[in-house]
């Protein structure tokens, strides 16, 4: 069966700085049609950090939407066209002040396909070496060195509930037990 819904009409609702919102008719498989809200994004990059003994550097930061202080992996959002590994790199670098010598690609994230188009690509960062804390402005941050074990923990114990943070420890502990 095509799953897929044509679009009919679109109407923008909302534009600012980092989503734009909008509203599309759609036909759907069986021939009726459908309105589908979507929140449009330019997508980010999350990295884990991870050092020689198996710790990574996570970032506790207020986060409006949920009005709590969330602990969370360094991560931002791309600027349209941005190439997510540089963002990477920097955000590593700007957040916790580390840059890596082994950075790869793990995978992306659809945080909420129903609605929003955001991708977020995943690195993982080894072979630290700390070069300075490059915070942007307005930005409030505590970095925090945790074992890897223990994150993995509090993930499978619901202490950790960004959904980048948890798919990247849960992919980092696999990788690394892999290389073993």
């Amino acid at each position: 069966m095509d799953f897929t819904e044509a679009t009919v009409d679109t109407k923008e609702i909302y534009s600012g700085r980092i989503i734009h919102v909008k509203e599309d008719i759609v036909r759907l498989p069986n021939g009726e049609t459908a309105g589908r809200e979507l929140v449009l994004h330019n997508g980010g990059v999350a990295v884990i950090a991870v050092d020689d003994d198996e710790n990574i550097f996570m970032v506790r930061q207020y986060r409006k939407p949920y009005d709590e202080v969330v602990l969370e992996i360094p991560a931002g959002k791309l600027e349209k066209g941005e190439n997510p590994y540089d963002a990477g790199l920097r955000e590593l670098r700007e957040e916790t002040g580390y840059m890596a010598k082994e950075y790869r690609f793990i995978g992306k994230c659809y945080p909420s396909p129903g609605y929003l188009n955001e991708v977020i690509h995943m690195y993982l960062a080894k072979n630290l070496e700390f070069v300075g804390q490059e915070l942007d402005s307005g930005e409030f941050l505590e970095v925090v060195k945790i074992p890897l074990s223990k994150a993995l923990k509090m993930v499978m114990e619901n202490e950790i509930a960004d959904a980048k943070t948890q798919v990247a420890i849960l992919k980092a502990n696999k990788i690394l037990n892999e290389e073993k």
